[in-house]
């Protein structure tokens, strides 16, 4: 296989692993019942993983067709807004922050949870015309930190086991 065809196939294969990590997130009972619209972002780990294991081209190429694929078939038009605004500004904090490189993987992980939410309150403002919800990101803050460890340890564990594959 040439370099672009194996690149090919296996950006659709990262796409393919995003959406059942989307699928395995939605239908994961609520991991704080108490706090509505948290999740873990599973599909973040394949975005973070080809971040650094290919360049922030193929990362948001397979993050926004896995957010368009996932609000057709799990959402609607309201998930897209909030998860593209999400991706946005999450993918582009994670992209400069690489760059400058002084943070590990999971300390970019981190700041694309957290920024994640925050593109997700700001969509929210917008749509909903309150900036009261504003408030709710210091919940969001806390737990994307946490998630954000999270992913950015699969994500590097991912790495880790990849390497020597020639994409």
């Amino acid at each position: 296989m040439k370099g672009s065809t194996k690149r090919l196939a296996f950006l659709g294969l990262a796409t393919a692993v995003a959406m059942i990590f989307s699928y395995v997130e939605a239908i994961l009972p609520p991991i704080w019942s108490a706090v509505p619209g948290i999740k873990v972002g599973l599909p973040n780990i394949m975005i973070i993983f080809l971040l650094y294991r290919l360049s922030w081209k193929e990362a948001a190429v397979v993050s926004f067709v896995r957010i368009l694929l996932t609000a057709l078939l799990f959402g609607n038009v309201m998930t897209l807004a909030y998860s593209v605004a999400g991706a946005i500004l999450s993918l582009l904090t994670m992209t400069l922050l690489k760059r400058c490189k002084v943070f590990s993987m999971v300390g970019v992980s981190i700041a694309g949870g957290v920024t994640h939410n925050l593109g997700q309150i700001l969509m929210a403002i917008l749509l909903l015309g309150t900036r009261e919800i504003a408030y709710y990101m210091v919940v969001l803050a806390l737990t994307g930190t946490v998630a954000g460890v999270f992913v950015g340890l699969a994500a590097a564990l991912l790495l880790k086991h990849t390497e020597k594959w020639q994409i």
